[in-house]
């Protein structure tokens, strides 16, 4: 008889559950209990919509100090920015991850504790802020603290919690670093997709592929849309030569890790093929200078070679200083500014939409996707003004948004990536995704691969049978 029919009988396989990443693209936190053993799988911030922000600074609905393993599919600060918070909140065991996602959070989880520390600092000088004194969400110390947990695997290979518990990492294409993650229960397959790359992408390699999962987690961040067939060059330059031309200033906000490096490839095949003039290019973000540095240490995980690497950091001027930060604000364009963060929802790219937004002749250019709630996803939407440091900014530049510089798979690439399962999953939880995006892909799920899909609710526990 299966041993699938026995276990019914009896008791779950697993639970899992979902304590982010559900109605929204942020948070992602999923708790697995399995084999007596109680692992996280990623610990991201919210961001977007205040009631989603708020929940930041609510303490865990589980107890951190009762996890046996935390594990990481990737880097960005929606997968990881709550680690710090964990530790605070008692977590003392080991986080695993591959190198280049430890490497990252190296940079990211120290940056992310500094932008906190300092948005702080600046709303109690300027007494903008509703809270005295407004503190920051974590400290530098506490990244400190989390970073000494880490621990690193090695992709492709299992690591066993138990001898019935297992898990493997694969390449995900999305990040330097990033996996899909493949936990193996009593000879049954779990798998979370992580935030998957795309197939083609001009940067990083392909995912690798999936074979076999009896329950997936699957995100759905472009579920509802498909990517653009434009080369991204040509829609880079369609934007850029116009604002060139006007002598205006391109202000591109782009995610540190992953989106900057991109842009800078593009603008540099713009430039190395004659199509772009010679105009400054400035990258003002530390976290983007060291991330863009890990290349370089992680040539198999990327299509860039060393000659590429070393021309588009030779064509970029790195400004490393806030003196020199504020300097770049007193310049006039045509000139190009890539800065963090990617949905201009903190960092030093607020200064420079303060600064450029309200002059016609510039262009803010928004390179994938925009959670809903977030600054970028209004300016995007429209806006004629964003609210930053207390102060309504009104903007008067042109404002686009290029989803074919994503580095997550549309709904359709992701179903092909699916194909390659030989037989279909028990359930497929989909996740990661604003509600009508996942709802779609939760659609396409059930139409075009007749996979049973669902869509959880945040908080939400299931069984694993």
């Amino acid at each position: 008889m299966p041993t699938k029919l026995l276990r019914k009988k009896s008791v779950p396989l697993a639970l899992l559950s979902f304590y982010g990443a559900t109605g929204t693209v942020t948070g992602s936190k999923y708790l697995l209990n399995a084999k007596s053993k109680r692992i996280l799988i990623d610990c991201g911030l919210f961001q977007g919509f205040k009631q989603l922000r708020l929940r930041n600074w609510a303490p865990f609905t589980f107890d951190a100090r009762l996890l046996d393993a935390v594990v990481l599919t990737h880097a960005h600060i929606d997968h990881t920015g709550s680690l710090p918070l964990l530790v605070k909140q008692g977590y003392i065991g080991p986080i695993y991850c591959t190198a280049a996602t430890r490497e990252l959070c190296e940079i990211m989880l120290p940056d992310a504790a500094h932008l906190q520390e300092e948005e702080a600092e600046y709303a109690n000088r300027h007494s903008f802020s509703k809270h005295s004194p407004a503190l920051p969400l974590y400290t530098l110390a506490d990244a400190k603290k989390a970073l000494g947990l880490f621990k690193t695997v090695a992709f492709d290979e299992p690591f066993e919690f138990t001898e019935a518990l297992s898990v493997k990492w694969h390449r995900a294409g999305h990040i330097l670093g990033s996996a899909f993650l493949s936990f193996d229960i009593d000879g049954c397959k779990l798998v979370f997709s992580g935030d998957l790359g795309r197939p083609h992408d001009s940067v990083m390699k392909p995912p690798s592929p999936v074979d076999a999962a009896d329950w997936l987690v699957v995100e759905s961040t472009y579920g509802d849309r498909k990517h653009g067939e434009t080369n991204p060059e040509d829609a880079l330059f369609d934007i850029l030569g116009p604002t060139i031309e006007r002598g205006g200033v391109l202000v591109i906000p782009a995610f540190a890790v992953g989106r900057a490096q991109s842009i800078l490839y593009h603008l540099y095949r713009l430039q190395a093929t004659g199509r772009m003039p010679n105009v400054p290019i400035y990258l003002n973000s530390p976290m983007a200078r060291d991330a863009t540095q890990l290349f370089k240490r992680h040539g198999d995980e990327h299509h860039l070679s060393a000659a590429d690497y070393q021309a588009m950091c030779k064509m970029v001027r790195i400004i490393n200083t806030p003196e020199e930060s504020r300097q770049l604000n007193t310049q006039h364009g045509p000139m190009v500014i890539v800065s963090a963060s990617g949905m201009a929802t903190g960092g030093r790219v607020l200064h420079h939409i303060r600064q450029f937004g309200p002059d016609s002749r510039n262009t803010i250019l928004f390179a994938g996707f925009q959670a809903a709630g977030t600054r970028g996803a209004k300016l995007v939407e429209g806006a004629t003004e964003t609210k930053m440091f207390g102060d309504y900014v009104p903007i008067r530049a042109a404002v686009a948004n290029l989803d074919g510089l994503s580095s997550h798979a549309d709904y359709s690439e992701i179903i092909d990536w699916l194909r390659n399962v030989k037989t279909a999953p028990t359930q497929i939880y989909v996740t990661h995704g604003e509600p009508s995006a996942a709802d779609s892909m939760r659609i396409h799920l059930e139409e075009e691969l007749g996979w049973r899909a669902r869509v959880p609710e945040y908080q939400e526990t299931v069984e694993l049978w």
